[in-house]
């Protein structure tokens, strides 16, 4: 079956979301540019295990509304109490990736009471060094060539990123999720790069696994973030990228699943 959608009022506009499954609900925060489309892959297995998953796109991305200022990281967590509200939740599990993990820690910082546990799927814990090298660089709307240049471009900046990458068709719907956020793909990105996580990650109160794959591009950060936290879970995944739920979903629902369920 394929997941319900719909939408919610959120703070900036309408909140476009995808739901799976029954039985305990995990609320999902996607990396960014892209969608609740990047969990295609887990739908089903985490249904299997009993999971009910909501998978919300991030406000500028997907089919949720576009922000009418550039938000923070701070902003984009605002988006999360309307969908508890919204579904009778007084809590639920959250799992960010990359961005989303930044987005769901800030949210679980603000209102642990209503996070039952969170997973940190490749959290972003940079250096005030590395955060200002990747503030650095160029962002906003990229030119549209009259050739379709831009297109090719764009497509071989991803695969730039995705080192050792080897499914074509996540890497092809991953590249038409950054096309469909338009001129505002950069959004998620630069306020993931402004965002100082240190402060929210090291006070964070609730139960937290740190998710990683040996192969994706966070690895050696997701390592810092595990020595900072000794007391949270961890699991890895060997080999993959960035595009892991669509590389090993069986074993990626399942990590997740068994961190949910766990006493």
């Amino acid at each position: 079956m394929s997941p319900r959608r719909g939408y919610i009022d959120g703070p900036f506009g309408q909140l476009h979301y995808r739901m799976h499954g029954e039985g305990i609900p995990l609320i999902l925060s996607h990396q960014s540019p892209s969608s609740s489309d990047m969990f295609r892959a887990a739908y089903e297995p985490l249904a299997a295990l009993g999971i009910k998953v909501i998978a919300v796109d991030t406000p500028g991305f997907g089919n949720s509304d576009v922000p009418p200022t550039r938000p923070s990281v701070g902003d984009y967590a605002k988006m999360f109490a309307p969908v508890l509200d919204h579904f009778n939740l007084r809590a639920a599990n959250f799992l960010g990736h990359h961005t989303g993990a930044s987005n769901v820690t800030e949210f679980a910082y603000r209102h642990p009471e209503r996070v039952t546990k969170l997973i940190l799927n490749g959290p972003p814990l940079y250096t005030d060094e590395e955060r200002a090298e990747r503030n650095a660089r160029p962002a906003g709307p990229i030119p549209i060539e009259s050739d379709g240049s831009h297109l090719s471009k764009r497509f071989q900046g991803r695969v730039a990123v995705t080192r050792g990458w080897t499914n074509i068709d996540a890497m092809h719907r991953n590249f038409l999720q950054t096309l469909w956020a338009g001129d505002t793909f950069w959004y998620g990105h630069k306020a993931a790069f402004e965002y100082d996580i240190q402060t929210s990650f090291m006070g964070l109160k609730v139960p937290t696994l740190i998710l990683t794959n040996t192969g994706e591009d966070l690895y050696e950060i997701s390592q810092r973030a595990r020595k900072a936290r000794p007391d949270m879970a961890y699991a890895e995944l060997v080999g993959g990228t960035h595009d892991i739920v669509d590389e090993q979903p069986k074993a990626w629902a399942e990590a997740v699943a068994a961190f949910i369920k766990a006493a």
